[in-house]
Protein backbone atom coordinates (compact mmCIF):
# COMPACT_ATOMS: atom_id res chain seq x y z
CA UNK A 1 0.00 0.00 0.00
CA UNK A 2 1.72 2.96 -0.93
CA UNK A 3 0.54 6.75 0.48
CA UNK A 4 -2.13 8.33 -1.41
CA UNK A 5 -0.84 11.87 -1.92
CA UNK A 6 2.98 11.57 -0.85
CA UNK A 7 3.97 13.90 1.94
CA UNK A 8 6.29 16.51 2.67
CA UNK A 9 10.30 15.07 2.56
CA UNK A 10 10.62 16.18 6.81
CA UNK A 11 7.11 13.97 7.53
CA UNK A 12 8.24 10.99 4.66
CA UNK A 13 11.57 10.70 6.94
CA UNK A 14 9.49 10.87 9.98
CA UNK A 15 7.06 8.10 8.50
CA UNK A 16 10.11 6.17 7.80
CA UNK A 17 11.98 6.77 11.20
CA UNK A 18 9.15 6.15 13.04
CA UNK A 19 8.69 2.54 11.48
CA UNK A 20 11.66 2.06 12.45
CA UNK A 21 11.82 2.55 16.07
CA UNK A 22 8.75 0.47 16.13
CA UNK A 23 10.59 -2.38 14.78
CA UNK A 24 13.42 -1.93 17.12
CA UNK A 25 10.43 -1.85 19.98
CA UNK A 26 8.62 -4.80 18.48
CA UNK A 27 12.28 -6.82 18.66
CA UNK A 28 12.98 -5.92 21.82
CA UNK A 29 9.81 -7.05 23.43
CA UNK A 30 9.92 -10.37 21.33
CA UNK A 31 13.55 -10.79 22.58
CA UNK A 32 12.01 -10.54 26.53
CA UNK A 33 9.09 -12.88 25.31
CA UNK A 34 11.41 -15.66 24.21
CA UNK A 35 13.99 -15.17 26.66
CA UNK A 36 16.54 -14.51 23.67
CA UNK A 37 18.54 -11.64 23.82
CA UNK A 38 19.92 -11.05 20.69
CA UNK A 39 18.09 -8.29 19.57
CA UNK A 40 18.71 -6.26 15.86
CA UNK A 41 20.73 -3.85 17.83
CA UNK A 42 22.90 -6.12 19.71
CA UNK A 43 23.36 -8.54 16.40
CA UNK A 44 24.23 -5.91 14.30
CA UNK A 45 26.47 -4.14 16.45
CA UNK A 46 28.20 -7.54 17.81
CA UNK A 47 29.08 -7.97 13.67
CA UNK A 48 30.35 -4.86 13.67
CA UNK A 49 33.18 -5.52 16.84
CA UNK A 50 33.87 -8.64 14.75
CA UNK A 51 34.58 -6.51 11.69
CA UNK A 52 36.80 -3.92 12.56
CA UNK A 53 40.78 -3.95 12.62
CA UNK A 54 42.28 -4.16 15.68
CA UNK A 55 43.71 -0.65 15.03
CA UNK A 56 40.13 0.42 15.36
CA UNK A 57 39.15 -1.42 18.23
CA UNK A 58 41.86 -0.31 19.95
CA UNK A 59 41.87 3.13 19.29
CA UNK A 60 38.12 3.33 20.43
CA UNK A 61 39.47 1.73 23.49
CA UNK A 62 41.73 4.37 24.39
CA UNK A 63 39.33 7.55 23.41
CA UNK A 64 36.28 5.45 24.89
CA UNK A 65 37.22 3.38 27.63
CA UNK A 66 34.86 1.58 29.26
CA UNK A 67 31.79 3.55 27.27
CA UNK A 68 32.58 1.92 24.23
CA UNK A 69 29.79 -0.59 24.45
CA UNK A 70 27.05 2.43 25.29
CA UNK A 71 28.40 4.40 22.55
CA UNK A 72 28.47 1.86 19.88
CA UNK A 73 25.17 0.34 20.98
CA UNK A 74 24.04 4.18 20.39
CA UNK A 75 25.54 4.68 17.63
CA UNK A 76 23.76 1.54 15.58
CA UNK A 77 20.48 2.43 17.28
CA UNK A 78 20.95 6.00 15.95
CA UNK A 79 22.21 4.45 12.46
CA UNK A 80 19.09 2.06 12.06
CA UNK A 81 17.20 5.11 13.23
CA UNK A 82 18.73 7.24 10.36
CA UNK A 83 18.47 4.54 7.64
CA UNK A 84 15.01 3.81 8.28
CA UNK A 85 14.25 7.49 7.76
CA UNK A 86 15.88 7.38 4.52
CA UNK A 87 13.67 4.75 3.69
CA UNK A 88 10.54 6.64 4.20
CA UNK A 89 12.17 9.66 2.01
CA UNK A 90 12.91 7.30 -0.67
CA UNK A 91 8.90 5.55 -0.26
CA UNK A 92 7.50 8.42 -0.62
CA UNK A 93 9.26 9.29 -4.20
CA UNK A 94 9.45 5.92 -5.62
CA UNK A 95 7.43 3.17 -3.24
CA UNK A 96 9.62 0.18 -4.38
CA UNK A 97 12.86 1.45 -4.00
CA UNK A 98 12.47 3.00 -0.17
CA UNK A 99 10.59 -0.76 0.39
CA UNK A 100 13.96 -1.76 -1.16
CA UNK A 101 15.91 -0.03 1.35
CA UNK A 102 13.80 -1.37 4.33
CA UNK A 103 14.13 -4.33 3.33
CA UNK A 104 17.58 -4.39 2.84
CA UNK A 105 17.84 -3.51 6.47
CA UNK A 106 15.72 -6.11 7.63
CA UNK A 107 17.93 -8.99 5.76
CA UNK A 108 21.37 -7.26 7.57
CA UNK A 109 19.40 -7.76 11.21
CA UNK A 110 18.37 -11.20 10.37
CA UNK A 111 22.03 -12.49 8.69
CA UNK A 112 23.55 -10.48 11.82
CA UNK A 113 21.38 -12.21 13.73
CA UNK A 114 22.47 -15.63 12.38
CA UNK A 115 25.81 -15.07 12.48
CA UNK A 116 25.86 -14.18 15.94
CA UNK A 117 27.97 -16.70 18.09
CA UNK A 118 26.41 -18.27 21.14
CA UNK A 119 22.59 -17.34 19.93
CA UNK A 120 20.11 -19.94 20.64
CA UNK A 121 17.40 -21.53 17.78
CA UNK A 122 15.05 -18.33 18.55
CA UNK A 123 18.10 -16.22 18.22
CA UNK A 124 16.50 -14.89 14.34
CA UNK A 125 13.09 -14.41 15.77
CA UNK A 126 13.31 -10.73 17.35
CA UNK A 127 14.73 -9.38 13.64
CA UNK A 128 12.26 -11.02 11.85
CA UNK A 129 9.61 -9.79 13.83
CA UNK A 130 10.52 -6.12 14.14
CA UNK A 131 11.71 -6.53 10.86
CA UNK A 132 7.99 -7.52 9.43
CA UNK A 133 6.31 -4.22 12.08
CA UNK A 134 8.91 -2.23 9.91
CA UNK A 135 8.01 -3.25 6.40
CA UNK A 136 3.93 -3.04 7.53
CA UNK A 137 4.46 0.13 9.31
CA UNK A 138 6.37 2.16 6.84
CA UNK A 139 3.79 2.42 4.34
CA UNK A 140 0.95 2.79 6.94
CA UNK A 141 2.60 5.65 8.98
CA UNK A 142 3.09 7.44 4.96
CA UNK A 143 -0.40 6.91 4.25
CA UNK A 144 -1.21 8.50 7.80
CA UNK A 145 0.67 11.27 7.28
CA UNK A 146 -0.35 12.40 3.75
CA UNK A 147 -3.96 13.50 2.87
CA UNK A 148 -6.30 11.13 4.25
CA UNK A 149 -5.89 12.46 7.36
CA UNK A 150 -7.95 15.54 8.89
CA UNK A 151 -6.82 18.50 7.30
CA UNK A 152 -6.15 21.87 6.27
CA UNK A 153 -6.48 24.15 3.48
CA UNK A 154 -3.34 25.36 2.91
CA UNK A 155 -4.41 26.60 -0.39
CA UNK A 156 -4.65 25.87 -4.58
CA UNK A 157 -6.82 23.24 -3.46
CA UNK A 158 -3.44 21.16 -1.89
CA UNK A 159 -4.39 19.46 1.46
CA UNK A 160 -1.95 18.15 4.30
CA UNK A 161 -2.41 16.40 7.89
CA UNK A 162 -3.09 19.22 10.11
CA UNK A 163 0.24 19.58 12.66
CA UNK A 164 -1.70 18.05 15.69
CA UNK A 165 -2.52 15.38 13.51
CA UNK A 166 1.19 14.49 12.62
CA UNK A 167 1.84 15.20 16.45
CA UNK A 168 -0.88 12.43 17.32
CA UNK A 169 0.58 10.04 14.85
CA UNK A 170 3.87 10.64 15.75
CA UNK A 171 3.00 10.27 19.66
CA UNK A 172 0.84 6.83 19.27
CA UNK A 173 3.85 5.04 16.90
CA UNK A 174 6.52 6.52 18.93
CA UNK A 175 5.29 5.52 22.38
CA UNK A 176 4.25 2.19 21.10
CA UNK A 177 7.91 2.10 20.69
CA UNK A 178 8.87 2.85 24.06
CA UNK A 179 6.42 0.64 24.98
CA UNK A 180 7.75 -2.33 23.01
CA UNK A 181 11.45 -1.80 24.24
CA UNK A 182 10.22 -1.42 27.87
CA UNK A 183 8.08 -4.35 27.91
CA UNK A 184 11.13 -6.29 26.11
CA UNK A 185 13.65 -5.40 29.00
CA UNK A 186 10.86 -5.97 31.77
CA UNK A 187 10.09 -9.33 30.27
CA UNK A 188 13.76 -9.93 30.06
CA UNK A 189 13.62 -13.57 32.23
CA UNK A 190 16.53 -15.12 31.01
CA UNK A 191 18.83 -12.42 32.46
CA UNK A 192 16.16 -12.20 36.07
CA UNK A 193 16.43 -16.22 36.40
CA UNK A 194 20.29 -15.64 35.86
CA UNK A 195 20.69 -13.22 38.37
CA UNK A 196 18.51 -15.16 40.95
CA UNK A 197 20.34 -18.07 40.55
CA UNK A 198 24.02 -16.32 41.02
CA UNK A 199 22.22 -14.37 44.28
CA UNK A 200 21.55 -17.74 45.81
CA UNK A 201 24.96 -19.48 44.76
CA UNK A 202 27.41 -19.96 48.33
CA UNK A 203 30.11 -20.19 46.63
CA UNK A 204 33.00 -21.65 48.94
CA UNK A 205 35.26 -18.07 49.21
CA UNK A 206 37.07 -16.08 52.08
CA UNK A 207 36.76 -12.58 52.82
CA UNK A 208 38.29 -10.19 50.93
CA UNK A 209 40.36 -8.47 53.65
CA UNK A 210 42.85 -6.56 52.49
CA UNK A 211 46.13 -7.02 53.89
CA UNK A 212 47.51 -4.94 56.59
CA UNK A 213 49.83 -2.21 54.91
CA UNK A 214 48.55 -2.83 51.56
CA UNK A 215 46.27 -0.11 51.43
CA UNK A 216 48.21 3.41 52.40
CA UNK A 217 44.66 5.16 52.20
CA UNK A 218 45.70 8.71 50.97
CA UNK A 219 42.80 10.61 49.66
CA UNK A 220 42.95 10.39 45.90
CA UNK A 221 44.91 7.40 45.73
CA UNK A 222 43.44 4.58 44.18
CA UNK A 223 42.01 2.01 46.44
CA UNK A 224 44.71 -0.84 46.57
CA UNK A 225 41.37 -3.26 46.59
CA UNK A 226 38.93 -2.69 43.09
CA UNK A 227 35.55 -2.53 44.11
CA UNK A 228 33.65 -4.52 41.66
CA UNK A 229 31.26 -1.56 40.68
CA UNK A 230 34.33 0.02 39.22
CA UNK A 231 36.28 -2.71 38.01
CA UNK A 232 36.82 -2.09 34.47
CA UNK A 233 35.34 -4.34 32.12
CA UNK A 234 37.00 -4.49 28.19
CA UNK A 235 35.47 -7.21 26.51
CA UNK A 236 33.57 -7.63 22.66
CA UNK A 237 30.21 -8.77 24.39
CA UNK A 238 27.96 -5.87 23.82
CA UNK A 239 25.39 -7.86 25.84
CA UNK A 240 27.20 -9.99 28.49
CA UNK A 241 26.18 -13.97 27.84
CA UNK A 242 23.54 -15.47 29.95
CA UNK A 243 25.03 -18.73 30.96
CA UNK A 244 22.77 -20.72 33.90
CA UNK A 245 25.12 -22.77 35.90
CA UNK A 246 23.30 -25.99 35.73
CA UNK A 247 23.65 -25.29 31.65
CA UNK A 248 26.94 -24.61 32.01
CA UNK A 249 29.93 -27.01 30.76
CA UNK A 250 33.76 -26.91 30.08
CA UNK A 251 35.36 -29.34 28.15
CA UNK A 252 39.11 -29.73 28.56
CA UNK A 253 40.21 -31.75 24.83
CA UNK A 254 42.86 -31.40 22.31
CA UNK A 255 46.51 -32.57 22.82
CA UNK A 256 45.90 -34.66 25.68
CA UNK A 257 45.26 -38.29 27.21
CA UNK A 258 42.07 -37.94 28.50
CA UNK A 259 39.23 -35.33 28.06
CA UNK A 260 37.41 -33.71 30.49
CA UNK A 261 33.80 -32.29 30.74
CA UNK A 262 33.14 -30.69 33.96
CA UNK A 263 29.61 -29.19 34.85
CA UNK A 264 29.52 -26.13 37.72
CA UNK A 265 28.58 -28.65 40.67
CA UNK A 266 31.96 -30.55 39.57
CA UNK A 267 34.12 -27.50 39.79
CA UNK A 268 32.84 -26.29 43.38
CA UNK A 269 33.19 -29.98 44.51
CA UNK A 270 37.15 -29.41 43.54
CA UNK A 271 40.22 -27.78 45.83
CA UNK A 272 39.47 -24.17 45.43
CA UNK A 273 42.33 -21.58 45.95
CA UNK A 274 42.10 -17.98 46.87
CA UNK A 275 44.22 -15.22 45.62
CA UNK A 276 44.84 -11.18 44.89
CA UNK A 277 45.39 -10.62 41.42
CA UNK A 278 45.70 -7.62 39.44
CA UNK A 279 44.18 -7.33 36.15
CA UNK A 280 45.62 -5.50 33.28
CA UNK A 281 44.19 -4.34 30.01
CA UNK A 282 46.48 -4.80 27.11
CA UNK A 283 44.64 -1.33 25.85
CA UNK A 284 45.43 0.79 28.55
CA UNK A 285 47.38 3.56 27.75
CA UNK A 286 50.53 4.96 29.91
CA UNK A 287 49.07 6.69 32.88
CA UNK A 288 45.37 4.62 32.28
CA UNK A 289 43.05 3.38 34.60
CA UNK A 290 42.35 -0.43 32.67
CA UNK A 291 43.73 -2.23 35.79
CA UNK A 292 42.16 -3.35 38.57
CA UNK A 293 42.90 -5.64 42.03
CA UNK A 294 40.58 -8.14 43.39
CA UNK A 295 40.90 -11.42 45.38
CA UNK A 296 39.36 -14.05 43.11
CA UNK A 297 38.69 -17.82 44.00
CA UNK A 298 38.89 -21.03 42.02
CA UNK A 299 40.13 -24.29 40.51
CA UNK A 300 43.95 -24.19 39.18
CA UNK A 301 44.12 -24.48 35.35
CA UNK A 302 47.50 -26.59 36.21
CA UNK A 303 45.38 -29.52 38.18
CA UNK A 304 43.06 -29.82 35.53
CA UNK A 305 45.49 -29.94 32.56
CA UNK A 306 47.53 -32.54 34.93
CA UNK A 307 44.50 -34.70 35.36
CA UNK A 308 43.94 -34.37 31.26
CA UNK A 309 47.51 -35.25 30.94
CA UNK A 310 49.38 -33.18 28.41
CA UNK A 311 51.00 -34.45 25.90
CA UNK A 312 54.03 -33.92 24.49
CA UNK A 313 54.78 -30.71 21.81
CA UNK A 314 51.85 -28.88 22.70
CA UNK A 315 52.95 -24.89 24.21
CA UNK A 316 49.31 -23.24 24.25
CA UNK A 317 45.71 -23.47 25.36
CA UNK A 318 43.07 -22.00 23.37
CA UNK A 319 40.24 -20.92 25.19
CA UNK A 320 36.71 -19.99 24.15
CA UNK A 321 34.15 -18.19 26.06
CA UNK A 322 30.11 -18.96 25.00
CA UNK A 323 29.57 -16.25 22.73
CA UNK A 324 32.37 -17.23 20.43
CA UNK A 325 35.39 -15.53 21.56
CA UNK A 326 38.94 -17.28 21.87
CA UNK A 327 42.55 -16.60 23.61
CA UNK A 328 45.47 -18.51 23.54
CA UNK A 329 47.67 -18.77 26.84
CA UNK A 330 51.17 -19.82 26.06
CA UNK A 331 51.16 -23.64 28.34
CA UNK A 332 54.24 -23.23 30.63
CA UNK A 333 52.52 -19.64 32.22
CA UNK A 334 49.24 -22.36 33.30
CA UNK A 335 51.80 -25.00 34.31
CA UNK A 336 54.28 -23.14 36.80
CA UNK A 337 53.14 -22.74 40.13
CA UNK A 338 51.76 -19.23 40.21
CA UNK A 339 47.83 -18.72 40.45
CA UNK A 340 46.30 -19.17 37.09
CA UNK A 341 42.60 -20.03 38.06
CA UNK A 342 39.53 -21.05 36.39
CA UNK A 343 37.75 -18.07 38.77
CA UNK A 344 33.90 -18.66 40.21
CA UNK A 345 34.02 -15.61 42.77
CA UNK A 346 35.03 -12.42 42.99
CA UNK A 347 35.78 -10.87 46.11
CA UNK A 348 34.00 -13.61 47.86
CA UNK A 349 31.01 -13.51 45.49
CA UNK A 350 29.64 -15.21 42.39
CA UNK A 351 31.02 -13.43 39.68
CA UNK A 352 29.33 -10.86 38.43
CA UNK A 353 27.50 -11.68 35.17
CA UNK A 354 29.66 -8.77 33.12
CA UNK A 355 32.66 -10.00 34.59
CA UNK A 356 31.93 -13.92 33.32
CA UNK A 357 29.71 -15.20 35.08
CA UNK A 358 29.73 -18.38 35.93
CA UNK A 359 33.28 -19.33 35.35
CA UNK A 360 36.46 -16.92 33.83
CA UNK A 361 39.75 -17.09 33.32
CA UNK A 362 42.43 -15.23 35.51
CA UNK A 363 46.12 -15.88 35.03
CA UNK A 364 48.81 -13.54 37.10
CA UNK A 365 51.55 -11.86 34.22
CA UNK A 366 49.10 -11.85 31.40
CA UNK A 367 47.42 -9.38 29.76
CA UNK A 368 43.77 -10.08 29.67
CA UNK A 369 43.57 -10.97 25.55
CA UNK A 370 45.59 -13.69 26.06
CA UNK A 371 44.30 -15.36 28.91
CA UNK A 372 41.21 -13.53 30.84
CA UNK A 373 38.38 -15.29 28.87
CA UNK A 374 35.15 -14.94 30.58
CA UNK A 375 32.19 -17.03 30.13
CA UNK A 376 34.17 -19.91 30.10
CA UNK A 377 32.91 -22.91 27.79
CA UNK A 378 36.16 -24.97 26.17
CA UNK A 379 40.13 -25.57 26.90
CA UNK A 380 41.99 -27.14 23.93
CA UNK A 381 45.41 -27.93 24.90
CA UNK A 382 47.35 -27.46 21.27
CA UNK A 383 50.63 -25.54 19.95
CA UNK A 384 50.20 -21.75 18.72
CA UNK A 385 51.53 -22.83 15.26
CA UNK A 386 47.88 -24.89 14.71
CA UNK A 387 45.69 -21.53 15.36
CA UNK A 388 45.11 -18.21 15.99
CA UNK A 389 42.67 -16.26 18.35
CA UNK A 390 40.54 -13.64 18.11
CA UNK A 391 42.87 -10.51 19.17
CA UNK A 392 46.10 -12.27 17.28
CA UNK A 393 43.33 -12.54 13.96
CA UNK A 394 43.66 -8.32 14.47
CA UNK A 395 47.31 -8.18 14.18
CA UNK A 396 48.26 -8.44 18.13
CA UNK A 397 51.27 -10.86 19.66
CA UNK A 398 50.36 -14.51 19.89
CA UNK A 399 52.01 -13.76 23.90
CA UNK A 400 51.22 -10.88 25.99
CA UNK A 401 53.12 -10.46 29.19
CA UNK A 402 52.34 -7.72 31.28
CA UNK A 403 54.98 -4.83 31.03
CA UNK A 404 56.47 -3.09 33.86
CA UNK A 405 54.02 0.08 34.57
CA UNK A 406 53.68 2.93 37.31
CA UNK A 407 51.53 5.56 38.07
CA UNK A 408 50.84 8.90 39.67
CA UNK A 409 47.43 9.63 40.73
CA UNK A 410 48.28 12.36 43.04
CA UNK A 411 48.65 15.13 42.90
CA UNK A 412 46.61 14.87 39.37
CA UNK A 413 46.66 16.22 35.87
CA UNK A 414 47.02 19.96 35.95
CA UNK A 415 46.37 20.62 39.76
CA UNK A 416 47.59 23.53 41.62
CA UNK A 417 48.87 22.46 45.18
CA UNK A 418 50.36 24.39 48.07
CA UNK A 419 53.83 25.34 48.34
CA UNK A 420 55.55 23.14 51.03
CA UNK A 421 55.45 19.36 51.80
CA UNK A 422 53.26 17.56 49.14
CA UNK A 423 52.35 13.64 49.36
CA UNK A 424 53.13 12.33 45.78
CA UNK A 425 51.16 8.76 45.34
CA UNK A 426 50.19 6.36 42.84
CA UNK A 427 50.31 2.49 41.75
CA UNK A 428 52.85 0.45 39.75
CA UNK A 429 52.77 -3.26 38.69
CA UNK A 430 54.81 -5.71 37.20
CA UNK A 431 52.50 -8.92 37.84
CA UNK A 432 54.53 -12.41 38.21
CA UNK A 433 57.41 -10.28 39.10
CA UNK A 434 56.57 -7.39 41.42
CA UNK A 435 57.94 -4.13 42.25
CA UNK A 436 61.01 -3.65 43.79
CA UNK A 437 61.30 -0.08 43.66
CA UNK A 438 59.46 2.91 42.06
CA UNK A 439 60.95 6.45 41.45
CA UNK A 440 59.60 10.03 41.19
CA UNK A 441 61.86 12.68 39.32
CA UNK A 442 61.27 16.57 39.77
CA UNK A 443 61.27 18.17 36.40
CA UNK A 444 65.07 16.77 35.07
CA UNK A 445 66.29 16.57 38.83
CA UNK A 446 67.33 12.97 40.47
CA UNK A 447 65.13 10.08 40.66
CA UNK A 448 64.26 9.97 44.60
CA UNK A 449 62.96 6.67 46.07
CA UNK A 450 59.36 6.73 46.80
CA UNK A 451 58.03 4.26 50.04
CA UNK A 452 56.11 1.18 49.29
CA UNK A 453 53.47 0.08 50.53
CA UNK A 454 53.15 -4.02 51.84
CA UNK A 455 51.95 -6.43 49.11
CA UNK A 456 50.85 -10.29 49.40
CA UNK A 457 52.63 -11.35 46.52
CA UNK A 458 53.85 -10.43 43.50
CA UNK A 459 50.46 -10.67 41.45
CA UNK A 460 49.29 -7.50 42.58
CA UNK A 461 49.93 -3.91 42.12
CA UNK A 462 51.77 -1.89 44.36
CA UNK A 463 51.20 1.25 46.19
CA UNK A 464 53.44 4.27 46.86
CA UNK A 465 54.09 7.63 48.13
CA UNK A 466 57.04 9.93 47.70
CA UNK A 467 56.83 13.14 50.10
CA UNK A 468 57.70 16.39 48.01
CA UNK A 469 59.04 19.73 49.51
CA UNK A 470 57.11 21.51 46.57
CA UNK A 471 59.00 24.63 45.33
CA UNK A 472 56.46 27.54 43.62
CA UNK A 473 56.12 27.56 40.24
CA UNK A 474 55.84 25.24 37.17
CA UNK A 475 56.84 21.53 37.92
CA UNK A 476 56.57 18.04 35.73
CA UNK A 477 56.69 15.12 37.85
CA UNK A 478 57.56 11.41 36.55
CA UNK A 479 57.77 7.92 38.05
CA UNK A 480 59.22 5.10 36.83
CA UNK A 481 59.47 1.42 38.25
CA UNK A 482 61.79 -1.14 38.96
CA UNK A 483 60.64 -4.79 38.61
CA UNK A 484 61.78 -7.82 40.70
CA UNK A 485 64.16 -8.92 38.56
CA UNK A 486 65.91 -5.54 38.98
CA UNK A 487 64.87 -4.25 35.51
CA UNK A 488 63.99 -0.53 34.99
CA UNK A 489 60.85 0.35 33.68
CA UNK A 490 61.43 1.61 29.92
CA UNK A 491 61.20 5.53 28.69
CA UNK A 492 60.69 4.05 25.26
CA UNK A 493 57.28 5.18 24.71
CA UNK A 494 54.99 2.96 22.61
CA UNK A 495 51.58 2.31 21.52
CA UNK A 496 49.38 -0.38 23.17
CA UNK A 497 49.25 -2.34 20.12
CA UNK A 498 50.47 -5.36 18.99
CA UNK A 499 51.89 -5.79 22.99
CA UNK A 500 50.67 -3.14 25.83
CA UNK A 501 52.26 0.17 25.59
CA UNK A 502 55.27 1.55 27.17
CA UNK A 503 56.74 4.94 28.95
CA UNK A 504 57.25 6.91 31.98
CA UNK A 505 53.69 8.64 33.22
CA UNK A 506 54.20 12.36 33.80
CA UNK A 507 51.99 14.99 35.27
CA UNK A 508 52.06 18.95 35.47
CA UNK A 509 51.29 20.90 38.40
CA UNK A 510 51.65 24.40 39.40
CA UNK A 511 52.78 24.95 43.13
CA UNK A 512 51.55 28.21 44.46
Amino acid sequence: MSPSRPPQPARAALAGGLAGALGLGVAELASGLFSEPVTPVLAVGQAVVGAVPGAVAERAIAVLGTWDKPFLVASVTLGALALSALAGVLAARRFALGMLLAVALVAVAVLAAIARPGGGQLAVLPALLGGLVALVALPMLLDALSARLAVTDVGAGARTPARRDVLRVGAWAGGLAVLGAVGGRWLGGRRRDVEATRAALRVPASEPVVPAGADLRLRGLTPWRTPVATFYRIDTALSPPLVHPDEWRLRVHGRVERELELSFDDLLGRRLSDAWVTLTCVSNEVGGSLAGNARWTGVRVADLLREAGVRSGADAVRSRSADGWTAGTPLDVLTDGRDALLAVAMDGQPLPVEHGFPVRMVVPGLYGYVSATKWLVDLEVTRFADFTAYWTDRGWSARGPVKTASRIDVPSRSADVRAGRVAVAGVAWAQHRGVAKVEVRVDDGPWRPARLAGVPSDDTWRQWVWEWDAAPGAHTLTVRATDGTGAVQTDAQAAPAPDGATGWHSVEVSVG
